[in-house]
């Protein structure tokens, strides 16, 4: 009789005990699928603008028009939208790709190297004005480019660089976010230790740079070059007020350019297949970019943020 008592208390204690674990449990699993589904929504806000893109891409003007946004319509035409983009204006919109290619490489290149040396000598160096200079950097940082842009070309007017690809790479070539980024991560990831071994084992300082920091900075270079990169590769308001000739257009502005002249014509829709094609084929190469690159650019994102 005991026993069964001893059971059945243990038996209700149980089912208590999982009453309690339950509600312990289910704010928790309410919190998940509220995530889940932020998470999901987010998703959709970031990725229907580029399934939007690519839709229209397949469409002529007629479907573009009279169709569902978010689906095909009418005859799958993304052929010959690409034939048409790459032949109109006897295929300016290839040197404008070259261009763009040209423009965001070299400047991504450049501001690297120099945010990667900027950033190293703030980290482990210290010389007077060391963190004046820092904060001004920082200061920089939250200067909007726009309102640069007016006094960049004055300067690269009285220089004589305006209309020239000079007037879009050297202003690129500085990047105080990247000097920041660069400054964090060498903090950490270039120990003082195998600095100091190197010095001992007689070696220079530009050589310490080269041949010993360099190699260990690597995520960090990869995530400043893809920052520069993007930027200088979207950017418009910089080109815009520089460039006045067409055959040194980057695409954003080349675009821009097509769609303006078709609508001054008197047929703003006759190009607007083309203009969507253009669109589609420019994202494109950094799509592609950041997915070789992507685990370069979260390594290097997190790892010389963390302190040890």
């Amino acid at each position: 009789m005991t026993s069964l008592d001893t059971r059945a208390v243990v038996t209700a204690d149980s089912a208590t005990g999982g009453r309690r674990a339950k509600r312990r449990y289910a704010p928790e699993r309410r919190r998940s699928v509220l995530l889940t589904v932020m998470l999901w929504l987010l998703v959709l806000y970031f990725v229907l603008p580029l399934w939007w893109l690519f839709v229209s891409a397949t469409k002529d003007n007629a479907a573009l028009f009279s169709t569902f946004g978010l689906w095909f319509g009418g005859d799958f035409s993304l052929w010959e939208n690409l034939q048409t983009l790459f032949t109109v204006r006897d295929g300016i919109f290839t040197r404008w790709l070259l261009n763009t290619i040209g423009y965001s490489v070299a400047s991504a290149v450049g501001a690297t190297l120099l945010a990667t040396m900027a950033g190293y000598a703030f980290a482990k160096y210290d010389f007077p004005g060391n963190k004046a200079l820092f904060s001004i950097t920082l200061g920089a940082i939250m200067i909007p480019l726009t309102a640069l842009a007016l006094p960049t070309y004055l300067l690269f007017s009285s220089a004589g660089l305006t209309d020239t690809p000079w007037a879009i790479i050297i202003p690129s070539l500085v990047s105080p976010f990247g000097v920041y980024l660069m400054r964090v991560y060498a903090a950490d990831a270039i120990p003082n230790d195998l600095i100091e071994a190197a010095r001992v084992d007689g070696a220079g300082e530009f050589r310490i740079f080269w041949q010993v920091g360099l190699r260990l900075l690597g995520p960090g270079l990869v995530t400043v070059f893809l920052f520069t990169l993007v930027g200088t590769w979207n950017n418009y308001f910089l080109p815009l007020i520089m460039l006045n000739s067409s055959d040194l257009y980057p695409l954003t502005v080349g675009l821009a350019q097509i769609q303006a002249a078709a609508s001054a014509g008197g047929g703003s829709q006759a190009l607007f297949s083309t203009v969507i094609t253009g669109s589609f084929v420019t994202v494109l190469p950094l799509i592609i970019g950041f997915l070789f690159l992507q685990r370069y650019w979260q390594s290097g994102l997190t790892t010389g943020g963390v302190k040890g």
